[in-house]
């Protein structure tokens, strides 16, 4: 997918997400990010921090789109 951002496991271990499938995200006060079928990931990165890395992506793909990148 296109939609991919970079975080952190709790653990050190770095993934790649696709934000689409993000439905909630809470602080626990650890960040756990809830996926839209149930599975919940705890990050490093703060809410705010993985707000504005989806915030950042969508705002560049649609401001790039596919073709023009």
């Amino acid at each position: 997918s296109h939609y991919m951002i970079p975080l952190t496991h709790f653990n050190g271990k770095k993934f790649i997400l696709n934000c689409l499938i993000i439905q909630s995200i809470e602080s626990t006060p650890d960040t756990v990010i809830i996926l839209t079928n149930g599975e919940k990931i705890m990050v490093k990165e703060s809410i705010q921090e993985v707000i504005e890395k989806v915030t950042s992506y969508l705002k560049n793909i649609y401001t790039n789109p596919i073709g023009s990148r």
